[in-house]
């Protein structure tokens, strides 16, 4: 069940999901809709673990020995891993693994499982893959394990872009499953010329033909770049200056309106000359309307990651980590991100890829250059106060 304050409530009813864009794209399309802290800072895992508070640092060691592989669930958003993999698992390990694609949503997925966790109860999971901000949150609340790296030699193969983000700065309870960009996407037959800054979604000449999420957290956060502030480094009164933009902005006329996933049809369309969007919408939208393109701007862009991690009370975190540690070989996650085109966050990828598929490995949006990497920033890593206070503005802008 959600939080119990009228906080958490208006917190729950303005975050979007912030994942798995593309599929939630589809159902728009479709007009199907998908439903949708604590101070104190623990240390989650075996009985090995440790934490350290302040300065944002976090580091903990779980401690899994090895036991006999067998049972795996496995939680995760739908459509968003190749149909091989875990068979393959399963053959190579004699695993049992019982994949759920009932991740539909952050803040719902929370609700369900909430209560058990607050009271130390498994959640019949080992596996659960969770956004950024979301992920920051379990581990505030003590709600995670502590990942045994000895049982993860492969997490050496993490992209350095996201090895340390600051919500868990030596990735002691997660390890990223896929990423995927969010900037801008545009139609340079409407806008008549290239589009290259973040303030081109503020250039007069677009009025009325713009479009912003909805969400605080996506807005604010791309609208820091133009501050010249990297989103992960923001704190709570950036964040707002960022949102007084866009208020200024909504006032003049610039914006046509806020939106969810429901942008991709109004862009599709013409309806919008330039909006907010996501990576993997974009790849899928220029199949309708190969026009369309996605521009990441000169100041930056935000690169958002699901994670996994293992839930705390976890009947099999050995298992989980060996699966951890299979997905992390460069071959086995070759094939999940040929299937779902997002960005994968293991080194190597690119090059197995190439083998077979070199259209897909010449993607700049499923394969960004090292260039392109230095630009992007995670979200804000924000307090619950923080948060309530983000979404509290931004929903004086929406007008929700």
């Amino acid at each position: 069940m959600p939080e119990q304050s009228v906080d958490h409530l208006v917190q729950r009813l303005l975050e979007e999901p912030t994942s798995r864009r593309a599929f939630m794209a589809r159902l728009a399309a479709l007009g199907i809709t998908v439903s949708g802290a604590s101070t104190v800072l623990a240390a989650c895992g075996g009985s090995g673990s440790t934490a350290k508070k302040g300065a944002e640092q976090l580091v903990a060691s779980g401690n899994h020995p090895k036991t006999a592989i067998g049972d795996l669930t496995f939680s995760n958003w739908p459509l968003y891993i190749d149909k091989k993999t875990i068979p393959a698992f399963d053959k190579q390990f004699g695993a049992k693994v019982k994949y759920i694609e009932d991740i539909n949503d952050n803040e719902e997925f929370f609700g369900k499982v909430r209560q058990q966790l607050a009271q130390g109860k498994a959640i019949d999971r080992d596996i659960v893959t969770l956004t950024d901000w979301m992920a920051a949150r379990w581990i505030r609340l003590g709600y995670v394990e502590a990942l045994d790296k000895r049982n993860i030699p492969n997490a050496k193969n993490l992209t350095t872009n996201l090895a340390a983000p600051t919500w868990d700065p030596e990735r002691s309870y997660s390890l990223p499953w896929q990423s995927y960009i969010t900037a801008i996407g545009y139609n340079p037959k409407k806008t008549g010329r290239k589009l290259s800054s973040v303030n081109d979604l503020l250039d007069p000449a677009f009025k009325g033909r713009v479009s912003f999420f909805s969400d605080a957290r996506d807005s604010s956060s791309l609208m820091l770049f133009s501050l010249g502030i990297k989103p992960a480094d923001a704190k709570i009164d950036d964040i707002l200056k960022a949102i007084d933009k866009i208020d200024a902005a909504n006032q003049k006329g610039q914006i046509r309106r806020f939106t969810g996933n429901d942008y991709t049809t109004d862009l599709t369309k013409g309806n919008l000359w330039v909006s907010m969007a996501f990576s993997g919408d974009i790849i899928q939208l220029q199949a309708d309307n190969p026009d369309l393109e996605f521009l990441i701007p000169d100041e930056g862009a935000i690169i958002a990651t699901d994670n996994m991690m293992i839930p705390k009370k976890a009947a099999h975190p050995y298992t989980a980590e060996v699966m951890m540690n299979y997905i992390y070989e460069p071959e086995v996650m070759a094939k999940i991100a040929a299937y779902v085109n997002y960005v994968p966050p293991v080194k190597g990828v690119k090059e197995v890829v190439a083998k077979t598929d070199p259209k897909t490995a010449a993607n700049p949006l499923i394969f960004p250059s090292d260039a392109v990497l230095a630009k992007l920033s995670g979200y804000p890593n924000l307090t619950e106060d923080e948060e309530r206070q983000m979404n509290e503005r931004m929903q004086e802008v929406v007008g929700a």
